[in-house]
């Protein structure tokens, strides 16, 4: 068997060729979940802050700090907004959580957030030139989870940063939470399990209709789950131009429409409502019945597989496209889709084919509300990443296993980041208003190459030291032996 490699990009064939195919995908989680357990107590972590000043000396930390630093707070004082240029603010993300909703894990109690927190300001950095940190919360108040207390929180800490990026906060809590922040502050408040989600998977839609030679307003689609992540979808989705009588999306109880009248009694998920009074005036009993024929399929629900059944995809209509793309293990194996008749698959996961998550669309949506120093990221922001990701890919060239594109396609972020720019310029949100597509593109740019550059130079001078080959194959070791038993 092959040694495994420090940039794991031959671990299938490490696998044994024994492995079915469901084994292989069982088996890939496996590893990557030992692996993370290893790698993350191996580090201590993922981040830390370093200095990007000159230090020529120790007489400079009197320009730093006293007497010379009392120049800067003052100047603050004076105009607020020039915090966004004086301090590192504006550049500076917060990774806000209570770690209600963490992965398909539930309430992980406040600490058990950091490690997707810390995760996000990784991928921030180095995707996107955007200095982040997780900032994660306890939001109980007499024993239950209040999104006041979030709403409070974040309008209090907000002066420190210059955007604000929620994460994996339970629903309907998220829904007000959102809402009201993305109206009371004046720095951008961005859900990324909501908008982000909605945003890179829109990208991938209109990349696959483009492939199967369907317009959106003629499509009809299904939506299983109504969480955050996919109603907050369904909702991207019109506003680029679906017809919503012809989506239908289903929760645990059934679908969504106006006889639902436990969804219009509980005011927390009026964001579930409003797809109740627009959406699916059939009134579909069942999933099995509205899949019949239908173009697309959306599932964001419970972690797979065997959610999404076989038999459902072959009743589709022709060329179906199906995105199935929970966490950490879809609804139905993509191999198993394709035997069941799906022209396109897409997963969340980095090692299937089309992976549509939201690690290639938050860090050029943040870069480009920074660069412009919007007040807040509007939908037209979010269709406008949605565009610049479709577009981007369609120019290097799709096909119906490369819908999207990667992480690893930095010229992504740049235009992506420069796309939402000028849309906040349109939208009225922007503060710097005269700078161009290619003044933003080049800032964004310059940043994230600075920032892989220095990751690279840290690994070069074994500051960041590499990490055990021996852990390595014992992680792979471990996975083959879960799924071989």
């Amino acid at each position: 068997m092959a040694q495994l490699k420090q940039d794991l990009s031959n671990l299938e064939e490490c696998l044994p060729q024994t492995l079915t195919q469901e084994q292989r995908a069982k088996a890939k989680t496996q590893f990557y979940k030992e692996l993370a357990e290893k790698v993350h107590r191996f580090y201590k972590g993922k981040i830390q802050i370093m200095p990007k000043c000159t230090l020529a000396g120790f007489n400079w930390f009197n320009a730093y700090y006293t007497p010379g630093v009392s120049r800067i707070s003052t100047n603050i004082r004076d105009n607020n907004d020039s915090s966004l240029y004086y301090s590192l603010r504006g550049n500076f993300v917060g990774v806000v959580s209570d770690s209600t909703r963490v992965l398909g894990d539930g309430d992980v109690t406040p600490p058990g957030g950091l490690g997707v927190m810390e995760g996000k300001a990784l991928l921030m950095k180095y995707l996107g030139g955007i200095d982040a940190v997780p900032v994660c919360m306890d939001s109980k108040r007499n024993g239950k989870n209040d999104p006041d207390a979030v709403i409070e929180f974040v309008q209090r800490i907000q002066h420190t940063f210059g955007a604000i990026n929620l994460e994996d906060i339970s629903q309907p809590n998220c829904y007000k939470i959102l809402d009201v922040l993305r109206e009371s502050c004046d720095i951008p408040v961005w859900h990324d399990d909501q908008q982000g989600t909605a945003s890179v998977t829109l990208a991938g839609l209109l990349n696959a209709l483009k492939l199967v030679n369907k317009k959106i307003e003629d499509c009809r689609m299904v939506f299983i789950g109504a969480g955050s992540s996919n109603t907050t979808c369904l909702r991207l989705i019109v506003t680029a131009g679906a017809d919503p009588k012809k989506l239908v999306m289903f929760d645990t109880k059934g679908s969504l429409h106006l006889e639902r009248e436990d969804i219009k009694k509980d005011t927390r998920f009026y964001r579930k409502w409003e797809i109740c009074e627009k959406t699916n005036p059939t009134k579909f009993p069942s999933i099995p019945e509205a899949v019949k024929g239908a173009d697309v399929l959306i599932s964001l629900s419970t972690p797979g597989p065997g959610v999404v059944k076989p038999e459902w995809i072959k009743s589709m209509g022709t060329k179906p496209i199906v995105f199935c793309c929970a966490n950490p293990v879809p609804e139905i194996y993509p191999y198993e889709a394709k035997e069941a008749g799906a022209y396109i698959v897409a997963t969340g996961r980095g090692d299937f084919p089309n992976q549509v998550n939201n690690s290639v669309g938050f860090p050029g949506i943040l870069k480009g509300a920074l660069i412009v120093r919007a007040r807040k990221i509007t939908d037209n922001m979010a269709i406008a990443a949605s565009r610049a990701l479709a577009d981007f890919a369609e120019k290097r060239g799709i096909n119906t296993e490369n819908i999207i594109g990667t992480m690893n396609e930095p010229g992504i972020f740049p235009k992506e980041a420069a796309d939402v720019a000028m849309q906040a310029i349109k939208d009225g949100v922007a503060r710097v208003t005269d700078l161009t597509w290619q003044q933003v593109y080049d800032i964004a740019e310059k940043d994230i190459k600075e920032a892989r550059e220095s990751a690279q130079l840290l690994m070069d001078t074994k500051h960041i030291i590499e990490f055990p080959q021996e852990q390595l194959d014992q992680s792979l070791e471990f996975a083959i032996k879960s799924v071989s038993n």
